[in-house]
């Protein structure tokens, strides 16, 4: 592989006229497309095989009027009483009209018909069935329904349209350009260069850029969540940006070593650039293999972010190379480009001429005083210590993870001020909590006798069961076949004792006669997705082990290195789920991240995270130990090789790591909280990978294990290929051609 994409790195420079016209030419077209093929994001989830799916299923065929997108209009009166008198009676009224005005709107039910009004004469609640789906909903009919009841409002009223229709697409603003500016700053201080830091800052957002305009080119015959181009993004940004600075540095080290531009970004793309590919296949195969948990919307998620990952490492090894052909010797800092020529050439055989200074090899890492050996010495001469408290640190991190509570977002936590928040609290205040969780009940018979014979024992059954509140009358489908009962709970939605009732409803009515009875609403499919990704938690969680055990046995021809890399995984993963879970569920330091409300974390999030975080942390062990086991290959003892692989590796796996926290940090700022605790736990997991993991615990059990680090059976050894990620081969082919 290392032969192949030396070849690779070289051709693009040679060509880079024609490399950056072809890529340039790609992200235009793909932007038009996307611009002319886009189509809209589903904010509702799915899950094939629940049974509340089954009923929303069996709802949209049987009894369409009751399938679509619901909102419920909160209504509170100044005074408390005033909805007795006929003036209170007649405001609610003209709000009820306004509502069933608006467009597409089947209709809206008079709180006074069906007792929709507080004890206490003061909230009234108004229920609106729109005739479509949640997700076909336009943002026109979105805004004159958070415009009903102006007019009651200026009279001293409180009118709070909310309900799953104002579910939206959560919006990508300028905060997240706060970790790309950081970013850029951190690429300026590690290369010293504002070319080489703008070149690699502009190589990545030309990938994301391809990538996410692709993505939205196919959103026309690919439905997407609102959160998948966010997650792409996210992930397309920080990769992109890390992959390209692994590639400029190798580069840049073999300039200061005397090799020629050519020669030197093919080194650079034949050895750093094999490990992009490595570190990056990891990442899409983790993402891809979401896939296996039968997910439909994560299936989405997973190879939405996967595509970009992809582009972000054919732009690095590609396009990358071309532009290093046009900064040439300006990748270096001002003060080392005077003594030493650098002449790069094109397909035409024209050359330009830079300088660099060749007794500049101190700025490669080869400065044993450098921080990277100073550091890496002082962990291997106190390994034991530095394992215990790093474990035992990490462990107390992971501390809040077995209290994790999984649920579908609500607008309880929705941030505060918005129209979904203010109508939540407003019912909330008037009603109690379970008003804002709702469920249904369908009752299916064979004909519409059957149906009618089973409503009643259905009823009884239902308001039998512990925690439940209140049973609206059926609502009869045109033939009478099909009922719909509505749940009032007295718990909130994402309340365990909400899911336990769950459970009892559908225990209790699971034997009636003559009619199939099944229970859905948003907070049953809420609770039957976050069952079902907790099942296949533990499932993806050993594929992925697994896989990284494999994966890592193939690169680094080792037993024991994998397990440990895997075993960091686990504590990184625990440690990562630990302060999410104290931040985002407990509420500890939420002031600092900007939540309003704690609440349990969004049901994919675990899962997700899983699969991010083992691509990720295979990048940084890739990058540290491929350069322990070069040097451990080539003469150094075990020891020697551990505090080189630390000392080369250290300065780039820093500005990749703050790198890659600052972009998922950007994302913290966001309202939506569902991105905001995915920024968050990514940006803890990279930072916790990188440096206690990966920086830290690494190099001293490494230091520990010594020779027996590198052992591998030999008839293991005979049966891996060797896939030379280190580029081992390419530099014994090079030399001997250098030698002849």
């Amino acid at each position: 592989m290392a032969t192949l994409l030396y070849r690779l790195g070289r051709g693009s420079m040679r060509r880079r006229r024609l490399v950056a016209a072809i890529w340039l030419v790609v992200l235009v077209a793909l932007g038009l497309a996307a611009a002319t093929l886009r189509g809209p994001t589903a904010s509702n989830f799915s899950m094939p095989g629940t049974e509340s799916q089954r009923a929303i299923d069996l709802l949209a065929e049987q009894f369409p009027a009751a399938a679509g997108a619901t909102g419920t209009i909160a209504v509170k009166a100044p005074n408390p009483g005033q909805l007795g008198t006929p003036e209170g009676q007649a405001v609610v009224q003209k709000v009820t009209q306004e509502a069933t005005a608006v467009p597409g709107v089947l209709g809206a039910v008079d709180p006074f018909q069906v007792g929709a009004v507080s004890p206490d004469g003061q909230y009234a609640l108004i229920q609106v069935q729109f005739s479509g789906g949640v997700d076909t909903v336009t943002d026109e009919q979105r805004d004159a329904y958070e415009k009903v009841g102006a007019e009651a409002q200026s009279q001293g009223w409180q009118v709070a349209p909310g309900g799953e229709v104002l579910n939206a697409e959560p919006e990508v603003g300028s905060t997240e350009a706060i970790g790309v500016a950081v970013a850029l700053v951190v690429l300026i201080i590690t290369f010293g260069s504002l070319v080489a830091a703008g070149m690699t800052m502009l190589n990545a957002l030309i990938g994301v850029g391809v990538g996410m305009a692709g993505l939205f080119a196919l959103s026309s015959v690919v439905e997407l969540t609102s959160t998948a181009p966010i997650l792409a993004l996210m992930l397309g940004l920080a990769v992109g940006i890390d992959y390209s600075l692994f590639i400029t540095s190798r580069y840049r080290q073999n300039l200061l070593d005397g090799l020629p531009a050519d020669e030197a970004v093919g080194r650079a793309v034949g050895t750093a650039g094999s490990a992009v590919v490595f570190a990056g296949a990891t990442v899409v195969i983790a993402l891809a293999g979401l896939a296996v948990v039968n997910i439909p919307f994560l299936t989405v998620m997973g190879l939405a972010a996967a595509g970009t990952v992809t582009v972000a490492v054919l732009v690095a090894i590609t396009l990358q190379p071309a532009l290093l052909g046009f900064a040439g010797g300006r990748v270096l800092p001002r003060r080392l480009r005077s003594t030493v020529a650098v002449t790069t050439e094109d397909s035409s055989g024209s050359a330009s001429t830079d300088h660099a200074a060749p007794e500049a090899a101190t700025l490669t890492g080869e400065d044993r005083s450098a921080f990277g050996f100073r550091w890496a010495r002082l962990i291997t001469r106190f390994r034991i210590p530095v394992i215990l408290v790093g474990v035992l640190g990490l462990g107390l991190l992971a501390l809040p993870a077995p209290d994790m509570r999984l649920a579908l977002p609500d607008a309880g936590t929705a941030p505060a001020g918005t129209p979904a928040r203010v109508s939540n609290d407003l019912i909330t205040e008037g009603f109690g909590p379970g008003f804002t969780g709702r469920l249904a009940v369908v009752v299916a018979g064979d004909d519409a006798q059957a149906t009618t014979a089973a409503i009643p024992q259905v009823t009884n059954l239902v308001q039998g069961t512990e925690n439940v509140l209140a049973v609206a009358p059926p609502q009869l489908s045109p033939d009478g076949k099909t009922a719909l009962l509505g749940v009032i709970p007295k718990t909130g939605p994402t309340d365990p004792a909400t899911e336990t009732m769950v459970h009892d409803i559908r225990a209790a009515v699971a034997d009636v006669p003559g009619a199939d009875v099944l229970l859905t609403g948003v907070t049953a499919v809420g609770i039957d997705i976050s069952e079902k990704l907790s099942d296949a938690m533990p499932i993806y969680l050993g594929l992925v082990v697994g896989l990284s055990i494999l994966l890592l046995m193939l690169v680094f021809r080792s037993l024991l290195v994998p397990v440990k890399a895997a075993l960091g995984f686990l504590l990184t993963v625990a440690a990562t789920f630990g302060l999410t879970v104290a931040v985002f569920q407990q509420g500890h330091l939420a002031d600092l991240v900007g939540l309003d409300t704690p609440g349990p974390l969004i049901s994919f999030l675990p899962i997700l995270l899983i699969g991010i975080l083992f691509g990720l942390a295979m990048d940084y062990e890739v990058f540290l130990v491929s350069r322990m086991r070069e040097d451990f290959v080539h003469g150094d003892t075990a020891q020697q090789a551990t505090i080189n692989g630390m000392g080369h590796g250290a300065r780039v796996v820093t500005a990749a790591a703050l790198i890659m926290t600052s972009v998922f940090g950007g994302f913290v700022f966001l309202d939506d909280p569902v991105i905001k605790s995915m920024g968050f736990a990514l940006a803890v997991g990279v930072a916790i990978d990188a440096f206690v993991v990966r920086m830290t615990i690494v190099p001293a059990v490494m230091s520990l294990l010594d020779k027996a680090a590198w052992w591998l059976p030999r008839w293991l050894d005979r049966g891996l290929p060797n896939v030379d990620i280190e580029g081992e081969k390419l530099r014994a082919t090079l030399d001997n051609k250098a030698t002849v």
